[in-house]
């Protein structure tokens, strides 16, 4: 197999009113999930260009890469890489709905035009069966490396940070109502390549969960499957079974009239993804970030809380609108131009001291520059002890809330000069061990200990 692959060119499409989009959407998918003949045909086919086999995709137009790897259920791959792409860019797989492909979610979201001005690479994978809906009810779907989409999808997303050096911690996933579900089964199954998703009107994964080789679970979509947070848990966790590794970040987006995947599973996505980042089910704050939305963040309380659920009151299944994008960039953390900067090896030092109680613990850290170089932006990793869980910080957004964590700057104190320092805090339960962590890295810099 080529590590390149073999790549076409085609027309870029005109990037028309959403409106219009999701007024075609809409009657998309009434047709389809009716049974009505010939709906997929109202998709746009992309025009068909000479193969070629380059090291890289043109810039700044949409591209058919081909030969990108194990592609179990012959999915297509379509590409955007800006003219301005950064060094070690991040991903994002941006999956489309029912009836729909890569070429009409490239031209009817504003991805595309997002990465031309903070420089990552958008993948948008695409379905070659007749339903145009994405596998996410196989047993083959729901298992790490089983088979069927989630396996081609995985392999784009190597191919691409091969050939372009992409960020491994920078990969991450968003889909609308098909392409929803198929964000809750990648983050499920491959929770050591995504870094964070967004789903806009989407399931739990495995609620769509068939043997008899149906692609439609009648009971999932009607919003009657209802289980514990700890049930919803296990099913994400038997995907991969014995990881221990960190858990991707959730983004929930779903209508309250939505009639094709029904509201209740928006609650049930927010059961599962807060149980698997393991954070309590009472909300770390909620507001109204536009007239009628009520966002609800999980585990902590800044833009990249381990858990984000948007609710649009009275809107239905096609919730998706210009601007929602945006929202998601910022819950990804790539709404700048860029990876945060690396200090030079030793150029940072912490101080992290404990007060614990029976159960419970405050723990400070201070983070020194001692390099030469102003750190524009920055993202403390460190493991906490066995046992302990944040239960609520500050100067810095925590996530996950145990186990190996990453506090990210807020908005205030992104920037420390050369031998300047800022200080974090957070209190946390614990189970006996109330120590500090032991170790920590800078943007990815091990820092030293004092």
């Amino acid at each position: 197999m080529s590590a390149t692959g073999s790549i076409n060119t085609v027309r870029r499409p005109s990037r028309s009113g959403l409106a219009v989009l999701l007024g075609a959407l809409a009657s998309l998918l009434a047709t389809l999930f009716l049974g009505a003949p010939g709906a997929e045909a109202r998709a746009a086919a992309p025009t068909a260009a000479p193969t070629v086999t380059p090291t890289v995709a043109p810039a700044a137009a949409l591209t058919e890469v081909t030969d990108f790897g194990t592609n179990p259920s012959n999915l297509r791959m379509y590409l955007y890489v800006p003219d301005s792409v950064t060094a070690k860019p991040a991903i994002v797989v941006a999956v489309h709905y029912c009836t729909g492909s890569g070429p009409a979610m490239y031209s009817g979201t504003e991805y595309a035009s997002l990465a031309d001005r903070y420089g990552f690479i958008v993948v948008y994978p695409s379905v070659t069966r007749a339903s145009k809906c994405f596998d996410v009810s196989s047993p083959q779907a729901l298992k790490r490396g089983g088979g069927s989409d989630p396996v081609g999808i995985r392999s784009m997303v190597d191919w691409v940070t091969r050939t372009y050096s992409a960020d491994p911690s920078r990969i991450f996933a968003t889909g609308i109502s098909s392409g929803a579900m198929m964000t809750n089964v990648l983050l499920g199954d491959y929770p050591d390549v995504f870094a964070a998703g967004a789903a806009f009107s989407g399931v739990p994964f495995g609620c769509f969960a068939t043997t008899d080789g149906s692609e439609w679970n009648s009971a999932c979509s009607g919003g009657t499957v209802i289980r514990t947070p700890q049930e919803w848990g296990n099913l994400v966790r038997a995907a991969y079974p014995g990881y221990t590794g960190p858990r991707p970040r959730m983004q929930l987006w779903h209508g309250t009239e939505d009639d094709v995947l029904r509201y209740p599973n928006f609650g049930e996505e927010a059961k599962q993804w807060t149980n698997v980042l393991g954070v309590g089910q009472t909300p770390a704050a909620t507001d109204s970030p536009q007239t009628g939305w009520t966002r609800t963040r999980y585990g902590a309380t800044g833009d990249r809380a381990p858990v984000e659920a948007i609710s649009l009151q009275g809107i239905g299944h096609n919730l998706y609108a210009y601007g929602m994008a945006a929202r998601v960039l910022t819950f990804f953390g790539l709404d700048s131009s860029g990876p945060a900067p690396q200090p030079p090896p030793g150029a940072c030092a912490v101080t992290a001291t404990t007060t614990a109680w029976s159960t419970g613990l405050t723990g400070s850290v201070t983070i020194t520059n001692t390099g030469t170089v102003r750190i524009e932006g920055w993202r403390l990793g460190f493991t906490l002890p066995s046992g302990q869980t944040i239960t609520n910080g500050w100067g810095a957004t925590y996530a996950p809330a145990s186990g190996a964590v990453t506090a990210t700057n807020a908005a205030y104190n992104g920037t420390i000069a050369p031998n300047a320092s800022v200080g974090i805090g957070y209190q946390a339960n614990h189970g006996g061990n109330g120590a500090a962590p032991a170790a920590f890295t800078l943007n990815g810099t091990v820092c030293t200990v004092n």
